[in-house]
């Protein structure tokens, strides 16, 4: 297998030459004009957080603003009605900090990380995020600390994600600007839905039913 694919790529090389050097393509693909608009939305005189809020809910997310001071009993308001809930590593405490015993009792913890059988019996899930984008209503994993493995986003039927204020972005430029990369990203605009069949929209297909959205400031 490792001869074929040498060779096949080797046959490639032969065929396009010898590539330029980092430095070049990446000079080259700054230059690149670009006279498009980048951004729709100007901060300066947009409610952000406002557009990001309708445009989510558009989507049949549940969105909540929230104060900071007040995102613990948000959090706990919320979870009450979940039978069980994934938190994953990295999660701040604080958030949880207003959960009472008995939903407190309900937490699952992905470490080690849970089978696929095990996750599916498990119904929610409890995540911050990396970024969102205001013009499309989209929230961003990186899957780093707080965030879980893209499973934990997939798998369980609801989906709670905690979106500081500050992590909203005007647009999808501004908010790729400041993401890594070289991390895995997972964009989720509302829940998981399809229309493939018939025109017809079912939701819950490949990812959660229902995503719940607290923005928090």
């Amino acid at each position: 297998m490792n001869a074929a694919r040498e060779e096949i790529l080797a046959r490639i090389r032969a065929a396009t030459g010898p590539s330029a050097p980092p430095g070049e393509v990446d000079a080259a693909y700054a230059a690149l004009p670009r006279g498009y608009r980048r951004a729709h939305h100007d901060p300066a005189g947009t409610d952000i957080v406002a557009l990001f809020a309708e445009r989510a809910a558009d989507y049949r997310a549940v969105v909540e603003r929230v104060p900071a001071a007040g995102l613990p009993a948000a959090v706990a308001g919320v979870l009450a009605g979940v039978s069980a809930f994934v938190v994953p590593a990295g999660l701040p405490p604080r958030w949880l900090a207003g959960l009472p015993g008995q939903v407190a009792e309900r937490i699952v913890r992905d470490d080690p990380p849970l089978s696929a059988r095990d996750l599916d019996k498990v119904f929610g899930v409890i995540t911050g995020c990396a970024a969102a984008i205001a013009e499309t209503g989209t929230i961003i994993l990186d899957h780093g600390p707080g965030q879980g493995r893209r499973a934990l986003s997939l798998v369980p039927d609801f989906h709670l994600v905690v979106v500081g204020a500050g992590q909203i972005a005007a647009d999808i430029a501004d908010a790729l600007d400041g993401l890594d990369p070289a991390r895995p990203h997972t964009l989720i605009s509302g829940p998981s839905a399809t229309s493939d069949i018939e025109l017809i929209r079912v939701e819950g297909v490949h990812g959660p039913r229902n995503l719940h959205i607290l923005i928090a400031g």
